[in-house]
């Protein structure tokens, strides 16, 4: 093979139609050819103890070409060591903007953990079920262990601008629950019993609520942005 790897082979027209005609008469295998380390399948026919490959398929498998021309084929193919130094394909970059995929899915579950932390503890609050300090850490363990999962996953610059603002609301649903925690144990929650809407209506309440939507929107969205209700 020349160092370019172009193989010239001359075949005169009587000898193509009597190799034509046995090729089309003998069984053809299908087998495993490997050329240059590169691997595939292709026709192969045995014929008086000689192995005929199809020509399209060798090129194919080699990464080179066939081409035509009167009685004439020309068959090109990459050398040996242009083949063997090819570099492998490079994964493509991460992007650098918006919001990745994983940190999107690992956000949006922080955002279930905090809702699902807040509405239980509100509707035990408000029905004057038995709160603790340990009933609660639990709920919240669960919710920053998603976050800590979102920390991890932020991998762009619109990531971490909108783990920021998980962070602030995951601290503001702790400030929440610790007030609630605390109202508890001095029986100061009669005053949430009286209305349904009473613990909603607190300013803090409706912080924590505001960012929420505002998050779960941005998440679905894949970009950032920055809402007031979040800081």
């Amino acid at each position: 093979m020349r160092h370019n790897g172009r193989i010239l082979l001359k075949v005169g027209l009587l000898l193509t139609l009597m190799c034509a005609t046995s090729l089309a008469q003998a069984p053809q295998q299908q087998r495993t050819l490997v050329v240059n380390g590169q691997s595939g399948q292709a026709s192969v026919v045995l014929i008086s103890g000689r192995t005929f490959v199809d020509l399209a398929a060798l090129a194919r498998i080699a990464n080179g070409s066939v081409g035509f021309q009167g009685n004439q084929i020309t068959l090109t193919l990459p050398s040996s060591a242009a083949a063997a130094h090819t570099p492998p394909p490079q994964p493509e970059p991460t992007p650098t903007t918006g919001l990745s995929r994983e940190f999107m899915k690992a956000g949006i579950e922080t955002l279930a953990q905090m809702r699902e932390w807040a509405t239980t503890l509100a509707y035990a609050i408000q029905n004057g079920y038995g709160v603790t300090d340990n009933w609660v850490a639990d709920y919240r363990e669960q919710a920053a262990s998603s976050l800590r999962l979102a920390t991890a996953a932020a991998s762009t610059d619109s990531d971490r601008s909108a783990l920021q603002l998980l962070n602030n609301e995951f601290e503001s649903v702790r400030d929440w629950s610790n007030k609630l925690v605390e109202a508890k144990k001095s029986m100061d929650v009669g005053k949430y019993a009286v209305s349904p809407n009473a613990l909603r209506d607190e300013p803090l309440s409706k912080k924590i609520i505001a960012c929420g939507h505002f998050l779960a929107t941005m998440l679905a969205g894949g970009e950032f942005q920055d809402d007031a209700s979040c800081h």
